[in-house]
């Protein structure tokens, strides 16, 4: 299955810190496979925002009050995609959104757009649709209606949220700080409280990771960050390499 993987997507293994296909313990040891550094630099400059996956950009823009744009004509709020909590919302109101979908042939492992502190975590439950370009354009809300795992960090413009949303064949989402979060799903939200723990991740330092492809959102607050001009729906990009700069 590995090899049949890596025929269908032609996969680049010489990037993998580990080349040899047959060296991988379970189908998942692979799909999650560590890289080797020099293959995906992180942007230096000290004021810019890292890609924090390898993927496509879905949408990316500003967030109209509460409101995130999905595809054609539909849309989503940050209160919803956040668990329903208005307050948990509100420093995202017209602030910036990106959103990133993973692919099969992506590197499946997430990072730091910029240096943060976790405050909270908490695990959303819902369903399991598919994140690829037709579901979004035909499903309303789909990524306020999957199930998701969304972390709340400080940073030096204030919160960001990073938002890992499942679908279709994901069995596995993971942080770094938990370990596996989902599964088991539950029916309902489950919320984890780490501001008087010194959890501090900086910019480049994996945080997470799934299992098969999908869909992570990162928000900013109003007037605190900027997207490069080619951050469009389209633009393939890398992990590490600059996508904004924070104001």
């Amino acid at each position: 299955m590995i090899g049949q993987i890596i025929k269908a997507y032609n996969l680049n293994m010489t990037e993998a810190l580990e080349e040899n296909p047959t060296a991988y313990r379970s189908f998942n040891h692979f799909f999650t496979r560590e890289l080797k550094s020099a293959v995906r630099p992180l942007t230096t400059e000290n004021s810019s925002i890292a890609s924090p996956a390898d993927g496509v950009i879905s949408q990316a823009g500003a967030i109209s009050d509460d409101t995130i744009f999905q595809a054609k004509g539909k849309s989503f709020t940050a209160t919803d995609l956040l668990g329903g909590d208005s307050e948990r919302a509100a420093p995202f109101r017209e602030g910036l959104f990106s959103t990133i979908y993973l692919s099969p042939r992506d590197y499946h492992r997430l990072h730091m757009p910029v240096t943060g502190k976790l405050t909270q975590m908490l695990h959303i439950p819902g369903r399991l649709f598919s994140v690829n370009a037709a579901t979004t354009e035909s499903v309303p809300r789909l990524f306020a209606r999957n199930e998701r795992v969304v972390c709340l960090f400080d940073t030096e413009i204030g919160e960001m949220a990073l938002v890992l949303v499942g679908a279709i064949f994901v069995s596995s989402i993971e942080t770094v700080w938990h370990g596996v979060v989902t599964p088991p799903t539950r029916e309902q939200v489950r919320s984890w409280q780490y501001a008087d723990e010194n959890i501090v991740l900086e910019k480049g330092a994996e945080m997470g990771r799934f299992n098969m492809g999908s869909t992570i959102i990162v928000l900013f607050g109003k007037e605190k960050a900027r997207w490069q001009t080619e951050i469009v729906a389209g633009k393939a990009v890398k992990m590490g390499e600059k996508i904004g700069n924070i104001l």
